[in-house]
C-alpha cells in the first residue's frame, strides 16, 4: 500500500512535464513552418532572378482594322501557280495572253481586309504598295540581304496576322459582379512572336486584381512553337504570384518544376488563340457548326488534349457595330483551378477573337467584349 501511495503523486508531475514540453516545442514548430515558407519564397525569388520574363517587344500601331469580307484561305491563294518570266535574251516577244497574265500578277496585291491608315510622317506615297505587298511582287524580295543592317530572319508569310492590339470591356463575377478592362496584344518580329493577355478588375488606375498571361516563342511552318509562358497575378494587399512554363521542343518544365513530355503542336493558354486564327486563315480547319478542333494544351497545373467545338454563327453587338462571329467552346472544363476559355472568332476581322469568356468555375468568370476597332502595326 505504501508503494501505491508513493506512485500516486508522480502522475500529475508527468502530465505537467508533457505540457511544458509541448509549450517548448510549439515555438520550434512555428519557427520551422516560418523557415519553410521563407525558403520557398527565397527559392521562388532565385527562380525569377535566374529566368526573368522576356523583355516585351514594342510595336507602333499605325492603322485601324475595319471589318471586311474575308478573303479565300491563304493556302488556296498561295497554291496558285505564278507566271514564269521568259529569259531576257529571248528575241521573240511574249504572247499577249502570257504578257497579260504576268502584268496582272505583278499589279494585283495580296487581298487583305480593309484598314484605315492613321497619319504618320513615314506614310507611303500615293500609288505605292505596302512593304508586305512589295515583298510578294518584287523579285528582289527573295535576294540575300545586301548589308549587315538588313533583317536576317525569315519573315513569316500571310498565314499570320500582323501585329495587332485589341481592347476589351470586362464584366463578370468574382465573389460578386466585377467590371474592368483588358487587352490582347499579338506581336511578331520576323520569326519571333509574343502574345499578351492583360486583365484588370476594378479601376484602371488602381485595379483590385490584375493578371498577365504572356507567351513567347517562334513562328514555324507547322504553327506556333511556344518557348515560354508566364502567368503573373497581382491582388491588392496580397503577394504577387507567378507561374512559368518552359518549353524544350518535345518536353515542358511545369510550374512545379517537374518535366513532362509533350506532343507536337502543343500550345499554352495565350498562344492557342492565335493558333486558332492561323488554322482558319489557312483553311486548315473549316468553320462549320459541329466541327471539333483538337489542340494539345499545357496549362500551369497540367496538360490537356483540348477540344474546341464550333457551336455555330452568332451576331455580336460591338463598339464597331454588329459583327458576324463563330462561337467556339471547350467540350469539357479544366480541373484543379486551371482556366478555360470560350472564344468568338470574326472572319471579317482576320479571324481575330472579338469576345472571350474565361472561366474558373460556374460562379467565377470574366467576359471580354471588343470595345474599339483593333489597331495594327505596319506590315
Amino acid at each position: 500500500m505504501a508503494g501505491g501511495l508513493r506512485a500516486g503523486p508522480a502522475q500529475p508531475s508527468t502530465a505537467r512535464r508533457v505540457r511544458w514540453l509541448a509549450l517548448l516545442l510549439l515555438p520550434v514548430l512555428l519557427a520551422h513552418l516560418w523557415l519553410g515558407e521563407a525558403v520557398h519564397s527565397l527559392r521562388q525569388g532565385w527562380t525569377e532572378a535566374a529566368a526573368p520574363m522576356p523583355a516585351r517587344l514594342v510595336v507602333s500601331y499605325v492603322r485601324e482594322l475595319k471589318a471586311a469580307r474575308p478573303a479565300a484561305p491563304v493556302a488556296q491563294r498561295v497554291a496558285k501557280p505564278k507566271p514564269v518570266a521568259r529569259p531576257a535574251q529571248a528575241k521573240v516577244p511574249p504572247e499577249p495572253a502570257v504578257a497579260g497574265i504576268a502584268a496582272a500578277g505583278a499589279s494585283a496585291p495580296f487581298a487583305e481586309p480593309a484598314v484605315v491608315e492613321a497619319p504618320t510622317e513615314a506614310a507611303s506615297e500615293p500609288g505605292t504598295l505596302p512593304t508586305s505587298e512589295l515583298a510578294q511582287t518584287s523579285p528582289a524580295a527573295s535576294e540575300p540581304a545586301a548589308s549587315a543592317s538588313a533583317i536576317d530572319e525569315v519573315v513569316p508569310g500571310p498565314e499570320w496576322p500582323p501585329s495587332t492590339l485589341l481592347s476589351y470591356r470586362l464584366s463578370g463575377n468574382y465573389r460578386g459582379e466585377v467590371h474592368g478592362n483588358a487587352q490582347v496584344e499579338w506581336i511578331r518580329q520576323g520569326e519571333h512572336y509574343q502574345m499578351h493577355l492583360d486583365v484588370a478588375i476594378g479601376p484602371s488606375f488602381a485595379p483590385l486584381i490584375s493578371r498577365r498571361m504572356s507567351s513567347d516563342g517562334r513562328l514555324t511552318p507547322a504553327g506556333i512553337a511556344p518557348q515560354r509562358y508566364d502567368e503573373d497575378t497581382r491582388v491588392m494587399f496580397s503577394q504577387r504570384r507567378r507561374s512559368t512554363l518552359l518549353f524544350h521542343g518535345d518536353s515542358v518544365t511545369m510550374a512545379n518544376g517537374s518535366r513532362e513530355p509533350v506532343p507536337s503542336g502543343v500550345q499554352d493558354a495565350a498562344s492557342q488563340f492565335v493558333q486558332l486564327t492561323r488554322l482558319f486563315l489557312t483553311g486548315a480547319e473549316p468553320l462549320r457548326a459541329g466541327h471539333v478542333i483538337d489542340i494539345p494544351l499545357v496549362l500551369p497545373k497540367r496538360q490537356y488534349l483540348w477540344r474546341y467545338e464550333i457551336l455555330g454563327e452568332e451576331e455580336l453587338q460591338t463598339a464597331m457595330g454588329p459583327l458576324q462571329t463563330w462561337h467556339l467552346k471547350p467540350s469539357k472544363a479544366a480541373g484543379g483551378g486551371d482556366l478555360t476559355a470560350e472564344v468568338w472568332i470574326a472572319p471579317s476581322l482576320q479571324y481575330l477573337p472579338v469576345r472571350l469568356r474565361i472561366r474558373q468555375d460556374e460562379q467565377t468568370y470574366i467576359d471580354l467584349m471588343l470595345n474599339a476597332a483593333p489597331k495594327q502595326g505596319a506590315p
